[in-house]
């Protein structure tokens, strides 16, 4: 069975990009912080930070304990998109990109005289100088080649950082069993537990299960989709379709009050409804979530989530999202002061909203007592005008007091295109 993927991951991709431009940084401990708070948590951390076992996750106080030398940085989310183009241009130089898989994954295929052994690596070396000579020798990355993809993946976990692993067909299975078996991607916490429950307990012990017991313990196609995977051959899915489009933001400390949670919702609902249609989808419903700390005595405290959601006939007209806001908002227990004061004080400190129940435009109906062709052209309007001078140069009131916070943020798995989502 011959190689048939090449997979790059880019390593400690958010504190890379910051050490890049920042030479001052550079082989020095670095945490990237969504906003500069001791309350939140690291959302990157650099090798050398993790060498103290500061990871993503990790609270500033616990990784300030952890290494006290460590440097934070407050989260650049467009400069890293930006990177991100770069970096994808310059692997296309050397091979087609098949598919960007998150901001610090993409996959490549292999074809005729590339899947040889040789030509494979030599092709990961280029890929590999290229970015070092023409983006920055600080955005390292791990590359991984395999008969496919989820190999391939898998690869890359095996030699980090700046890594070059090659799974042949005859290594299998046995080059897998020094993993941890939730180092394969699909095997998460609730999965390694249904596995425990059968007797698995290592990648190897998962080798040696049969196609009929993985079925039975992913209750399904998947357990048959993972035995063939890890026996090297190349598994195909049914395309799937996005069922969510959604923003949330954790709250600095002068938007810790419900007016100005309320104003963020308004500002997060408007980005997403400009996603929505220029994605080409319809939403039916739209949920709320606010996560509230609730002060206790004596110095105590603990946190709750108000969430809500609400359904409606297909649209992607802002203003009846904003009412569908509204109507729940005024439904948010933690406004009724005596709430307030018989559990404790309540402070909101993180805010989301999500459309769901998607439906592509090809198979929506159009709303019969909305005036279609007139939302039609004013949204056209303040879409182009946000596109043309930055998002926010056109906004519903609502979010006036919040215009200049909620930036754009980065989803792993979904890239924001700097063309609509642009906040400067």
């Amino acid at each position: 069975m011959s190689l048939n993927n090449l997979f790059i991951d880019f390593n400690s991709y958010f504190a890379s990009v910051e050490q890049q431009i920042k030479p001052e940084l550079r082989n020095k401990p670095v945490g990237v912080v969504p906003v500069m708070a001791d309350t939140t948590c690291c959302i990157a951390a650099s090798y050398e930070a993790k060498a103290y076992g500061v990871k993503t996750g990790t609270m500033v106080s616990e990784a300030r304990r952890l290494c006290p030398d460590i440097k934070f940085v407050e989260a650049d989310h467009r400069t890293y998109i930006q990177y991100h183009n770069r970096l994808v241009d310059k692997v296309n130089e050397c091979l087609p990109v098949d598919q960007v898989l998150s901001i610090d994954e993409m996959v490549c295929s292999l074809i005729g005289k590339e899947k040889n052994r040789e030509n494979a690596i030599e092709i990961a070396l280029r890929i590999k100088r290229k970015i070092k000579e023409d983006v920055g020798e600080y955005l390292r990355c791990s590359i991984g080649i395999a008969p496919n993809q989820f190999l391939a993946k898998t690869a890359t976990d095996m030699q980090k950082p700046d890594g070059l692993v090659v799974i042949d067909n005859e290594d299998l299975p046995h080059c897998l069993y020094k993993l941890n078996i939730n180092d394969l991607c699909g095997i998460g916490r609730r999965m390694e537990i249904r596995l425990h429950r059968h007797g698995i307990y290592t990648v190897e012990d998962l080798c040696k299960a049969d196609k009929s017991l993985l079925r039975k313990v992913w209750g399904g196609i998947e357990g048959e989709r993972m035995y063939d995977q890890l026996r090297g051959k190349i598994v195909k899915r049914p395309p799937t379709h996005r069922t969510t489009i959604g923003h949330s933001h954790v709250l600095p400390p002068s938007l810790k009050n419900n007016e100005s949670a309320y104003a963020v919702l308004h500002r997060l609902l408007q980005k997403a409804a400009m996603r929505l249609r220029y994605l080409g989808y319809y939403a039916k419903a739209l949920g709320v979530i606010v996560k509230y700390k609730i002060l206790l005595e004596p110095d105590n405290s603990k946190k709750i989530k108000w969430k809500d959601y609400i359904t409606f006939t297909a649209t992607q007209n802002t203003l009846e999202f904003l009412k569908a806001l509204d109507i729940m908002w005024n439904r948010n227990p933690f406004l009724n002061n005596e709430l307030s004061t018989s559990i404790g004080k309540s402070i909101p400190i993180a805010v989301g909203v999500v459309l769901f129940n998607l439906l592509p435009e090809s198979n929506a109906t159009l709303p019969i007592f909305e005036n279609f062709e007139k939302n039609e052209s004013l949204y056209k309007a303040i879409d182009l005008l946000n596109r043309r001078y930055g998002y926010a140069s056109v906004y519903f009131g609502g979010s006036h007091t919040a215009r200049n916070s909620a930036p754009m943020r980065i989803a792993f798995t979904q890239i924001p295109n700097l063309e609509i989502e642009d906040d400067l």
